[in-house]
C-alpha cells in the first residue's frame, strides 16, 4: 500500500493548465502563507522570495490563479480585493468594521451553497457569499475601555 502525498505547487499549477514559473509558485505560496492579503502585500512577499516583480505581473498572476481555482478573491465593500488560499469549501468571512481584519468562518448550516434563496428566479445556485460585519475582539475591547 502506498502513502498518498499532497501535490507540489508546481504539480498544482500544471494540473490547472498553468505554466510553472518562479513568480507563479511564489504567488501561490505567498497567498497560502498569508491571511487575506491585498495585492501590495502579496507583491512584497513575492519580491522577498524571487526578487523583482512588477505590480502588473502580480495582478496578472493573481487573476490567472483565481481563474484556475487555486486561490479565491474576495472584495468586502469599501475594501481593496483580498486573496486567500482556502478554496473549494464555500466558507464565509467575518470583517471588522473598525480595523478591517478578515477571518474565515465555516458555512453556517447545511450543504454548499449554505443558503437557499427565497426565490432563485431560475438560477442554478452553486455558491453563496456571506460576509458577517461587526467588531473584532481587539476593537470591541478597545471601544469598551
Amino acid at each position: 500500500m502506498t502513502a498518498s502525498r499532497n501535490p507540489t505547487v508546481a504539480e498544482e499549477l500544471r494540473g490547472a493548465g498553468l505554466r510553472v514559473t518562479a513568480a507563479r509558485v511564489a504567488l501561490l505560496q505567498a497567498v497560502r502563507d498569508g491571511d487575506h492579503l491585498g495585492a501590495e502585500a502579496i507583491a512584497s512577499e513575492v519580491r522577498g522570495r524571487v526578487g523583482h516583480i512588477s505590480v502588473q505581473a502580480v495582478y496578472e498572476g493573481l487573476h490567472a490563479l483565481t481563474a484556475a481555482g487555486l486561490i479565491r478573491r474576495l472584495e468586502p465593500p469599501g475594501s481593496p480585493a483580498l486573496y486567500e488560499g482556502r478554496v473549494g469549501d464555500n466558507h464565509h468571512h467575518l470583517v471588522c468594521r473598525s480595523c478591517g481584519t478578515v477571518a474565515d468562518v465555516d458555512c453556517a448550516v447545511g450543504h454548499a451553497p449554505c443558503l437557499t434563496a427565497s426565490d432563485d428566479r431560475g438560477f442554478a445556485v452553486d455558491e453563496a457569499e456571506v460576509i458577517y460585519w461587526g467588531l473584532c475582539p481587539a476593537c470591541s475591547t478597545a471601544r469598551s475601555t
